[in-house]
């Protein structure tokens, strides 16, 4: 009984910990035009099942599970392929305006920004045309930093099935890449180390 009402004025420290960490994970999975909005439909969820917590899971296991759930159900809904192919292709115009307006040459640090971004950018389009089923647990792995048994409770699979859809999802994302991205952005990228190990 104390426990419960211990854990729900702890909502706020909850929100406060894990938004961040939260809305990049979305973001990862639905695109940042949805992460928001998800993001605040995930913690209403945690909100009302905090009470009921209780400590059986680590508190970030049980919190990646909710936001998973909440994130696959907003895939599988008609209106978000319809919104999304609306939505691709943002490209980096900003080139030109990294360049001395009295030389013409590029600026090396403004350049290198614009790279990286252009890096992201090409690494987070193939990321979201991955399976849903591949995707997860890639960010889970990857970008969010959960162990093999730790992805296999939020996803609420068995860890060897875990450990095939990581090994497919990297050597398909690396093979995308590859494919459609400059290689110096594949190898030896900091974003997703182990690609570069397949």
């Amino acid at each position: 009984m104390e426990t419960n009402n211990q854990n729900k004025l702890n909502f706020q420290a909850v929100y406060g910990q894990y938004k961040a960490s939260i809305l990049r994970y979305v973001g990862n999975m639905v695109g940042e035009a949805e992460a928001e909005d998800l993001t605040q439909e995930i913690f209403i969820k945690i909100n009302q099942a905090l009470p009921g917590f209780r400590g059986e899971s680590k508190l970030s296991t049980w919190i990646y599970r909710i936001a998973t759930n909440t994130a696959l159900d907003r895939l599988r809904q008609p209106t978000y392929q319809q919104m999304t192919s609306s939505i691709t292709g943002t490209s980096v115009e900003s080139k030109e305006a990294d360049r001395n307006i009295w030389t013409g040459e590029k600026i090396p640090t403004i350049e290198w920004q614009v790279v990286r971004k252009e890096m992201g950018e090409c690494i987070q389009e193939y990321i979201q045309k991955l399976p849903a089923n591949y995707r997860f647990v890639l960010v889970l792995c990857e970008i969010e930093g959960f162990k093999n048994q730790e992805i296999a409770e939020i996803m609420g699979i068995p860890m060897s099935t875990v450990k095939i859809r990581l090994h497919r999802a990297r050597e398909r994302l690396k093979k995308d890449l590859i494919a459609n991205c400059p290689s110096y952005w594949v190898d030896g990228n900091e974003f997703l180390p182990d690609l570069k190990n397949l």
